[in-house]
C-alpha cells in the first residue's frame, strides 16, 4: 500500500524553507509517495547511475588481475598469456582451469595512473555541454544514448587491451565522454519531476546508485576475474548495461506532462508544487555574471575537492588492499566493496534526513552546508590517517569505511544544492557539482 503525503492548505508555510518555493495552496491533499510514478523515476535513475558507476570503476579491481605485479621491467603493451591468479595471489601456483586465463601486462605505476584518469578526461568535456543539451532535446535521448555509448565501449574494452595501450586509452576516454553525458545530463531530468521539498530524498535515491554500483562492481568484480578471467567482467557489465538502455527508453519521460501512465492526482500535485518554479530556458546564459559569482566559485571549490576524495577512494582502495596486505584479488574485492555498501546506506538515509530537517524550520542553506561539512571534513581526516596505520589491518578498514560511508552526505549538501539554487534546467550543466545563485 502507498504511503500518502497529508498537505493541508491550512499548515503554516513557515514548515518548509522559503527557498524550496512550494505553494501549498495549489498542492493537493494526499499523494502518493513511495510507490509513485516520480519515486520509480528515481529508482530507474538509481540503476542509471548504478550501470554508470559500475562501468566506470571495474578497471580498478581488475587491474589487479590485468597487471603482472612481479615483473619489474617496463614494456609499453607487452602481454603474457595464461598467468591467472589463485587465491593466494601467486601466478605459480594457478589454478588449473583454463577458463581463468587471460593476458597479463607489464605496465608501471605510471600507467596505470594514465589508464585510470583517462575516463575523467572525456568526462570533463562532456559534464557541461550534456546538461545544456538535455535542456533542449530531453534527459530521456542524453542519458539512453550515452549509457549505450557506455556500455557498447565496455564490450571492446578487452579488444581495445589487446590492440594496444593506445586503443585501450582512447576507448576510455571515448567512455569517459559518454559518462559525462549521463552523469550531467540527468540533472535536467528533477527540474520537472522533483517537489521541491521532496528534492533531497529523491536525488539521494537516485545519486546513491553510483554507490551501489561501485559495491557490485568491485565485489563481484575480483570474483569474476579469479574464476572466468578478468575480460569476463567488461563483457557481464557491458551486457548488463545493454540490457537496461532498453528499460530507460521504455519507461522513463522527460517530465510528469508526457508521461502516459502517472497518476493524475501525483501530476497535479507536482505541478503545482513547480507553479512558482521560474523557467526561462529561452533567455541567454549570463555568463558574465555566473564567472563573478562567489559563490558559484565556492561551490566548484568544494566540489572539486569532494570529487579529488571520491576519486581516490575508488581508484585506489582495492589496489592499496592488494598491495599493502598482499591479499588475493577476490579478498581484496570484498575488502573494498564493504565501504561502499555503508556509503549506499548513509546516502539514501541522508536525503531523508535533510528533508526531515526541512520540515523542522532549518533553512534550506543551513541543511546544505552541514551536509557538506559532515560528507567531506571526516572522510579527508580518515584518509590523512591511513598511511601512518598501515600495520593495523582491522583499523585501516575501519578508517576505509568510515571516510566512504559519510562521503555520501555530501549529496544532500553541496550536488543538490544545484537544483535549490538555479531554475533554470540550461543552467544545470554549469553548475553540476557546484552552485550559483539565481542568475539572470
Amino acid at each position: 500500500m502507498a504511503t500518502m503525503t497529508e498537505l493541508s492548505p491550512t499548515e503554516d508555510k513557515s514548515k518548509y524553507s522559503q527557498d524550496t518555493q512550494v505553494d501549498e495552496k495549489l498542492s493537493p491533499r494526499k499523494v502518493p509517495t513511495l510507490c509513485s510514478t516520480r519515486y520509480g523515476i528515481a529508482f530507474i535513475a538509481h540503476l542509471c547511475n548504478f550501470v554508470i558507476a559500475a562501468q566506470g570503476i571495474i578497471m580498478n579491481i581488475t587491474m589487479v588481475a590485468m597487471v603482472n605485479s612481479t615483473s619489474h621491467q617496463f614494456q609499453f603493451n607487452g602481454s603474457t598469456e595464461g598467468l591467472p591468479f589463485d587465491s593466494s595471489g601467486d601466478p605459480q601456483n594457478s589454478p588449473k582451469s583454463p577458463t581463468a586465463w587471460a593476458p597479463v601486462y607489464n605496465w608501471s605505476p605510471h600507467i596505470q595512473g594514465i589508464i585510470f584518469s583517462a575516463i575523467s578526461y572525456g568526462m570533463i568535456l562532456t559534464l557541461a555541454p550534456s546538461g545544456y543539451l538535455a535542456g533542449r532535446v530531453g534527459t530521456k535521448r542524453v542519458v539512453g544514448v550515452s549509457l549505450l555509448g557506455s556500455s557498447l565501449l565496455i564490450l571492446f574494452t578487452p579488444l581495445a587491451t589487446d590492440l594496444g595501450l593506445t586503443f585501450l586509452i582512447a576507448t576510455r576516454i571515448l567512455q569517459g565522454l559518454s559518462q559525462g553525458s549521463g552523469l550531467g545530463g540527468q540533472f535536467a531530468l528533477w527540474e520537472s519531476w522533483s517537489p521541491p521539498h521532496e528534492r533531497s530524498r529523491l536525488c539521494s535515491i537516485a545519486l546513491s546508485g553510483i554507490l551501489l554500483g561501485s559495491f557490485i562492481a568491485i565485489l563481484l568484480g575480483g570474483l569474476i576475474s579469479q574464476t572466468l578471467g578478468w575480460p569476463f567482467v567488461f563483457y557481464v557489465f557491458g551486457g548488463v548495461g545493454c540490457v537496461f538502455c532498453l528499460l530507460w527508453f521504455v519507461l522513463v519521460y522527460d517530465g510528469p506532462v508526457t508521461h502516459p501512465w502517472i497518476n493524475t492526482t501525483e501530476k497535479e500535485y507536482i505541478m503545482s508544487s513547480l507553479a512558482q518554479q521560474v523557467s526561462s530556458s529561452r533567455q541567454p546564459l549570463p555568463i558574465k555574471a555566473m564567472v563573478r559569482s562567489l559563490p558559484l566559485w565556492s561551490m566548484g571549490f568544494c566540489c572539486f575537492s569532494h570529487q579529488w576524495l571520491i576519486n581516490i577512494m575508488v581508484i585506489y582502495t582495492p589496489t592499496y588492499i592488494s598491495s599493502v596486505f598482499n591479499i588475493n584479488i577476490r579478498d581484496s574485492g570484498f575488502l573494498s566493496a564493504l565501504p561502499f555498501i555503508i556509503a549506499w546506506v548513509v546516502g539514501i538515509l541522508g536525503g531523508q534526513l535533510a528533508d526531515f530537517l526541512l520540515t523542522k524550520n532549518f533553512r534550506l542553506v543551513t541543511v546544505r552546508k552541514i551536509a557538506t561539512v559532515l560528507g567531506t571534513l571526516p572522510s579527508s581526516a580518515a584518509l590523512v590517517i591511513l598511511p601512518y596505520i598501515t600495520s593495523s589491518y582491522i583499523i585501516t578498514v575501519g578508517l576505509l569505511t568510515l571516510a566512504c560511508g559519510l562521503s555520501p552526505l555530501c549529496q544532500s549538501g553541496i550536488y543538490i544544492n544545484t537544483l535549490d539554487l538555479a531554475p533554470r534546467t540550461d543552467l544545470l550543466p554549469y553548475i553540476w557539482r557546484s552552485g550559483c545563485p539565481r542568475l539572470g
